[in-house]
C-alpha cells in the first residue's frame, strides 16, 4: 500500500458554477468537518492512483477538503497480478457480465484475503479509532471488518452496479457480503444498484460528480484546443501555442504524442465522434467502430476517434491490453473507405495533468461525444463532456441514462441496436441547431446535480453522521 499526495485546492471558486442553495451547503459541509475532523483523520482508500474514474475523483476533489482544515490522506492497495484478475472478475460480474468465465471460489477468496490482509498491515499503524475510512469498490471490500475492528468508522463507496441484477450479480454480492454488511455505511450511485440483503437504513446514494476547476475540465478556447490536439498528434491542426492555463494559476504544455492507429490524421475541419474510456470490452469500443463505420454515411465527412490509456499504464486492469488488441484487429478488418475514418488514439499518461487537458481539448473539438457501454456504474465521460455542451449520445442503461434525458439533454440508446446508433450520431451530425440545444440543455443539467460541491457536501455529512459520538 502506498500514499498519494493530495495537493490542496482553493475549496471558494464554485461562487459562480452552482446555484445558491447548493452553494450555502456546501460552504457549511467545510465548516462542519473541519470543527467535527479535529484530531481525526479522513482516508479514502482505493486500489489506482491514475486510470479510470474513481482515481480522477479522488485526485481531484480531496484537495479541497485538506484546504478547508479536514486531515485527509489518499492510499492505494498494492495488490498483484492474480489479485487483480480476481478483482477485475468481481467488476465484470458485478455488472452481470461473464468477463474472463473465471470462477469466485474458495482459491480466489484465500488469494483476495491474502492481499488485504497484507495491505492492512501499511494502515495498521497510522489509522487511530476514531478517523473514518472511506473505501471504494470491490478490491477494498475485505478490509471493512478489519477497520471496523480497530475502531475506525468506515463507509463503503460502490462505484458500479446493474440495473436489473442476474445470478452473477447475486452470487458476486454473496462473495464480498458478510464484509459489507459490518460497514458503518453503504454508498451507491443510483438506488437501483443497492445490493439485496443491505441494512436499507445504512445506505446513502450519492452520485458522483466531476470537477469543473479541474485540468480535464478547464476552459479552453477555440485556438489552444486545437493546438493542444495537435502537438499530442491526435488531429491535424493549425500551428499554435500548446500552453494551457489552469485554475491554480499554473500551466501546462503538451510535449508527448499520443500512439495513433489510422490511415492518415483526422483532417483539421472534419466532424468528429469522440469516446473516451478505458480499453474496456464493457465500453463496447467495437460495438462503436462497427456502428459508426456502417450507421454514419461518408457524405458527412465525420470521422471517430476511439481514444484511451496506452494500455501498459492501467495497474488494475488485466483485461485492458487485450481489448486494445481486438479494437486494433478490427479496424484492420474495416474496409479501406471506413478505415480512413476511424482512428484509435493511445494516450500517455506519464504526466496525468497533460493527459486530462488532451482529454478536455479532445472532448471539446467532439462534434459529438459517446458513450455507448454496455455496462456503466455512471460514466463520469457523459458528464465531462456534459459540462462541454457536447451533444452526447450514451446507452440506455446506468448511470449515463441517469444522467442524460432522451431528446433534450442528450441522446439515449439501445447499447446492442448498431442502427439505431449509427442513426442517433446521423441525426445530431447534420441538425447543427438540435446538436446545440442539447448542448446547452446538457451543461444546465450537470451544474444543478453534478459539479464537486454537490458530491462533497453528501460525503462529508455522511461522514460525520456516522462518526458522531
Amino acid at each position: 500500500m502506498h500514499e498519494v499526495p493530495i495537493t490542496p485546492q482553493r475549496p471558494d471558486g464554485f461562487d459562480d458554477l452552482i446555484e445558491a442553495d447548493a452553494l450555502a451547503r456546501y460552504r457549511l459541509a467545510l465548516t462542519e468537518a473541519a470543527e467535527g475532523f479535529r484530531g481525526r483523520t479522513w482516508w479514502h482508500v482505493n486500489s489506482a492512483s491514475e486510470g479510470g474514474g474513481v482515481a480522477e475523483l479522488l485526485r481531484s476533489l480531496l484537495g479541497y477538503v485538506a484546504a478547508a482544515g479536514v486531515d485527509t490522506r489518499w492510499v492505494v492497495i498494492d495488490g498483484d497480478p492474480t489479485f487483480f484478475e480476481v478483482t477485475k472478475r468481481i467488476h465484470n460480474r458485478l455488472h452481470g457480465a461473464e468477463g474472463d468465465r473465471g470462477p469466485l471460489g474458495t482459491p480466489e477468496r484465500a488469494v483476495y484475503d491474502a492481499t488485504l490482509r497484507r495491505e492492512l498491515q501499511a494502515l495498521a499503524g497510522v489509522v487511530q479509532p476514531g478517523d473514518v475510512v472511506a473505501l471504494h469498490d470491490p478490491q477494498t471490500a475485505g478490509l471493512i471488518p478489519l477497520l471496523t475492528a480497530a475502531g475506525a468508522h468506515v463507509i463503503w463507496i460502490c462505484h458500479i452496479g446493474i440495473d436489473v441484477p442476474n445470478e452473477l450479480a447475486r452470487d458476486t454480492w454473496a462473495f464480498l457480503l458478510d464484509e459489507v454488511r459490518a460497514a458503518d455505511a453503504c454508498v451507491f450511485t443510483r438506488g437501483p444498484y443497492v445490493w439485496e440483503g443491505l441494512d436499507r437504513s445504512a445506505v446513502a446514494i450519492i452520485p458522483p460528480c466531476i470537477d469543473a476547476a479541474s485540468p480535464k475540465n478547464v476552459p479552453m478556447e477555440h485556438p489552444t484546443m486545437e493546438a493542444v490536439l495537435a502537438a499530442a498528434g491526435v488531429i491535424e491542426a493549425p500551428v499554435g501555442d500548446p500552453t494551457v492555463p489552469l485554475a491554480d494559476g499554473s500551466s501546462v504544455r503538451v510535449r508527448r504524442r499520443a500512439e495513433m492507429l489510422e490511415h492518415a490524421p483526422v483532417p483539421a475541419t472534419a466532424p468528429l465522434v469522440v469516446q473516451v474510456s478505458r480499453w474496456d470490452r464493457l465500453k463496447d469500443p467495437l460495438g462503436v467502430l462497427t456502428g459508426f463505420a456502417a450507421g454514419v454515411h461518408p457524405e458527412l465527412g465525420a470521422h471517430l476517434v476511439l481514444a484511451g490509456p496506452q494500455v501498459d499504464t492501467v495497474s488494475d486492469d488485466p483485461e485492458g491490453a487485450e481489448a486494445h488488441s481486438e479494437v486494433r484487429a478490427a479496424w484492420g478488418a474495416l474496409p479501406h473507405a471506413e478505415r480512413t475514418r476511424v482512428h484509435l488514439a493511445s494516450l500517455p499518461v506519464d504526466d496525468l495533468v497533460e493527459n486530462a487537458v488532451v482529454v478536455n481539448a479532445l472532448q471539446r473539438r467532439a462534434d459529438v461525444v459517446v458513450q455507448k457501454s454496455l455496462a456503466e456504474g455512471f460514466g463520469l465521460t457523459v458528464t465531462e463532456a456534459m459540462w462541454k455542451e457536447r451533444p452526447v449520445v450514451g446507452s440506455r442503461l446506468g448511470g449515463i441514462a441517469e444522467q442524460i434525458e432522451h431528446g433534450r439533454s442528450g441522446w439515449l440508446v439501445d447499447p446492442t441496436d448498431l442502427a439505431g446508433f449509427g442513426e442517433a450520431l446521423s441525426t445530431l451530425l447534420r441538425d447543427d441547431q438540435l446538436a446545440l440545444e442539447i448542448g446547452h440543455a446538457a451543461r444546465h443539467r450537470v451544474r444543478s446535480r453534478f459539479l464537486a460541491p454537490h458530491f462533497l457536501s453528501a460525503h462529508l455529512e455522511l461522514a460525520l453522521r456516522v462518526s458522531a459520538p
